[in-house]
């Protein structure tokens, strides 16, 4: 089959298109053809090198395509069905995975992190992986729901509990986690303040459902949040870029509201006020993409057509070092997908 690896870390000229052997599906694995498979920055700092990654190796976690074959230890699925894989790996015997916390498991990874992924023809995964997909989502649409949905939806419902009537504030209209959080809290009848870079990524988000959107470069965050709230500030900050905005997300929270972040675009350290932290009685929580049930949850209003998925821009999959250099411009507004 035809597959992208890398042979070393590096920019995206390690990126090497190329013929490997297909991949031999065990018993109890289903092997899926893979037709599309959508970028996230995982890609990017894989590839730019992180702990564990076993050289070559092959990117992707976002994948959808068609059962090409069936283990004989499996029942309920069928060659020629059109599915999404879940994005996630775990053991699924532990205390965690038993109890449905899969993301807390001790051998919890992604897709094209910790093992191999999506960027290529044929792929075999544990049939629990494997989620049928409606006809009326194509292969792009169904690659970009995965990570950034389930991640999302944690974020906002499993972590910070939304409830109807909150306000929200959502750091980085164009991303796909942003993309998602504002949709998942208008569907919880929130009020949305999100921040972008530029007039067309603000106008793109206010047609996504956000009340209100911030120019991150021109106007201080945190200044606006107090102007829109009337001084109050918001209930829940979506975190996921790490230093650039950490202290406006925590000064733009009320007292008693909660930032969940999950993720650290622009680095990984950040400084805290513990006074400001214990006087406001501010909620500081981690989260990390997301259970089984949290992303069946969560698909089931992606089919319903209540949420969906946005792509800015799709690429063959043999142009891939052009589809990583144009991700790492953060340009895009929605998931930038690989045509397979």
């Amino acid at each position: 089959m035809k597959a992208v690896r890398i042979h070393q870390f590096g920019g995206p000229e390690v990126l090497t298109y190329e013929t490997i052997a297909d991949p031999e599906p065990r018993k109890d694995q289903v092997l899926v053809r893979v037709r599309a498979c959508a970028l996230n920055h995982l890609d990017i700092w894989v590839r730019q090198g992180l702990p564990g990654v076993n050289l070559p190796h092959i990117l992707g976690s976002d994948i959808a395509g068609e059962i090409a074959e069936v283990g004989e230890y499996i029942g309920d699925l069928k060659v020629g069905q059109r599915v999404l894989l879940a994005p996630m790996t775990f053991c699924n015997r532990c205390a965690k995975c038993v109890a449905g916390l899969h993301n807390q498991c001790r051998q919890f990874s992604v897709l094209g992190n910790g093992v191999d992924g999506g960027n290529c023809e044929l792929i075999a995964v544990p049939a629990v992986n494997v989620i049928p997909i409606p006809d009326t989502l194509d292969f792009n649409e169904a690659a970009s729901v995965p990570l950034v949905f389930v991640t999302a939806w944690h974020m906002l419902t499993g972590r910070a509990a939304i409830r109807p009537g909150q306000t929200v504030l959502v750091l980085g209209a164009n991303s796909g986690v942003g993309i998602a959080a504002i949709q998942i809290a208008k569907m919880f009848h929130a009020r949305v303040i999100t921040t972008a870079g530029d007039e067309r990524k603000m106008q793109r988000a206010l047609e996504l459902g956000a009340d209100h959107v911030i120019n991150h470069y021109r106007q201080k965050i945190s200044q606006e949040v107090r102007t829109i709230t009337k001084g109050e500030g918001v209930d829940i900050v979506i975190e996921h870029v790490g230093p650039a905005t950490w202290q406006e997300s925590v000064r733009s929270l009320k007292a008693g509201g909660t930032l969940v972040t999950c993720g650290a675009t622009t680095g990984p350290k950040v400084e805290l006020d513990l006074r400001f932290l214990f006087s406001r009685q501010l909620a500081l929580l981690g989260s990390y993409m997301g259970t089984m049930g949290e992303l069946n949850e969560v698909l089931q209003h992606v089919f319903a057509g209540r949420l969906k998925p946005v792509i800015d821009h799709v690429f063959p999959l043999q142009e891939i070092r052009s589809a990583h250099e144009y991700l790492e411009k953060s340009e895009m507004f929605g998931k930038v997908v690989l045509k397979v």
